[in-house]
């Protein structure tokens, strides 16, 4: 077997193989005589059909098949041992493969294209910049957030007819149209100018409204047309709304058993503690999405700043051979730049996880899975009673019910993803911006994909 690497270019290959007689004959021939051994023919006793009948019916698919395997295997040990850093898979020379004549070839070649992505460098150094963006927690924030836990943990009454503060539940129309839906709407969440159509309601009473000028607040639209911010957004028109049940809630009282309800039994026992608490709550999650939008920052970062070489007529030609007629040339033109940046990104990543040897080890993916089934049990104190068992829970979860270890790999990739940004912040430059909610909101806004 003769297998070479005919580079066309820094980004475009193609893989030829040329195989003899004697590299496939003898798979064929052992093949052939399982096939011997274990037909049932009609007119032959099992194992006695003679070999020249079991190649006349079954020798051409089983060099197709032994041919193939060969193929196949070869080009894959030839990109490891080569080294080759390619995308995608090798797509098949079609054209010369249907001129195959498996009756009398003795000798064959194949052809597979591959797309290549030259050797780079990812910059890991004090030189690359990046902001992070520390949300302030003020006063505003946390007096919300009081008001939103009394009324969560308050007591709910049922009214005959709405008041101020109170929430309507009903059906709601555009419209015109026939189909309803459940639909929740706070009074206090109502424009002010419009609020006091909501007040005196009874169930069974309908009113109209303009949606834009009802409500100025998204998540507002979005509950009372039971639709997602991103339709809320676009939402006008004229819509009829009935009422069919009125809430009222009575803010909790600020005592230890509030404070036992918020955060549980005596973690707070008195006022300071429990504001402290919030402020820290609030502040974690904060935390978290002050990482979250770092991480968005880095990935646009080396995206824009890593000069990576990719093979892109390719790449469009492989989508569209193995999407089964999904990816048209329309779907291309929009979305090509999106995909192609995202590889780019994995191919940075396995860079620097090469390079920083990040590895993930088997009961590191284990530990965690432990950790996540105690979060949803309770905590580590369900540790304790499960003993023994929470391993094979835990080794039951990573396996998943159709045995695909989908679960697995998704815990592998988030560690994966915890190591490599923690070898990359710890590497690069983090200039640290406090800001404020709104503005955090309006950052976080301009890196959605």
């Amino acid at each position: 077997m003769d297998i070479t690497l005919d580079q066309q270019s820094a980004t475009d290959g193609l893989i030829k193989i040329k195989l003899s007689e004697s590299d496939y004959q003898p798979k064929v021939e052992v093949k052939l005589k399982d096939y011997a051994r274990k037909a049932n023919i009609k007119g032959f006793r099992q194992g006695k059909v003679p070999s020249g009948v079991i190649k006349k019916m079954f020798g051409k698919s089983i060099l197709v098949e032994e041919v193939n395997h060969l193929v196949s295997h070869s080009v894959s040990d030839y990109i490891r041992d080569q080294k080759l850093r390619i995308l995608g898979d090798p797509m098949p020379n079609q054209e010369k493969a249907f001129t195959i004549d498996w009756d009398s070839q003795r000798d064959f070649e194949f052809e597979f294209q591959i797309g290549l992505v030259e050797d780079f460098t990812v910059d890991l150094s004090s030189k690359v910049k990046v902001k992070s963006h520390t949300i302030e927690v003020d006063q505003k924030v946390i007096d919300e957030t009081l008001e939103d836990l009394k009324n969560r943990f308050g007591n709910v009454s049922y009214p005959e007819a709405s008041e101020a503060g109170n929430n309507l539940y009903g059906e709601i129309s555009k419209k015109g149209e026939e189909e309803k839906k459940g639909s929740l709407i706070a009074i206090n969440k109502v424009s002010k100018k419009e609020q006091q159509r909501f007040i005196g309601l009874k169930k069974e009473d309908a009113l109209d409204f303009d949606i834009e000028k009802i409500f100025e607040d998204t998540l507002a639209i979005a509950q009372a047309l039971n639709i997602t911010e991103e339709e809320a957004k676009k939402a006008t028109g004229t819509y009829t709304f009935k009422v069919t049940s009125i809430s009222r809630v009575e803010p909790a009282e600020i005592n230890q058993e509030f404070f036992d309800k918020v955060f549980g039994k005596d973690v707070v026992t008195n006022e300071v503690e429990f504001l402290d608490k919030i402020k820290a709550t609030i502040g974690e999650n904060y935390n978290r999405e002050t990482e979250h939008l770092l991480e968005h920052e880095i990935q646009h970062y080396y995206v824009d700043h890593t000069k990576i070489n990719m093979p892109e007529a390719f790449l469009k030609t492989w989508l569209k051979n193995t999407s089964n007629g999904q990816v048209t040339d329309d779907i291309l033109e929009k979305e090509f730049n999106s995909y192609k940046e995202s590889i780019k990104w994995d191919l940075i990543k396995n860079k620097i996880s090469e390079e920083k040897e990040i590895k993930v080890e088997g009961d590191e993916v284990r530990e965690k899975a432990k950790q996540f089934i105690m979060e949803q049990f309770g905590g580590p104190a369900i540790a304790a009673q499960l003993g023994d068992k929470l391993n094979d829970i835990a080794n039951n979860y990573l396996s998943g019910q159709d045995g695909k270890g989908e679960n697995f790999m998704k815990i592998y990739n988030q560690l994966r993803q915890e190591k490599l940004m923690k070898v990359i912040k710890e590497s690069i430059t983090v200039d640290e911006k406090k800001v404020t909610l709104e503005e955090f909101k309006k950052l976080a806004e301009a890196h959605r994909h």
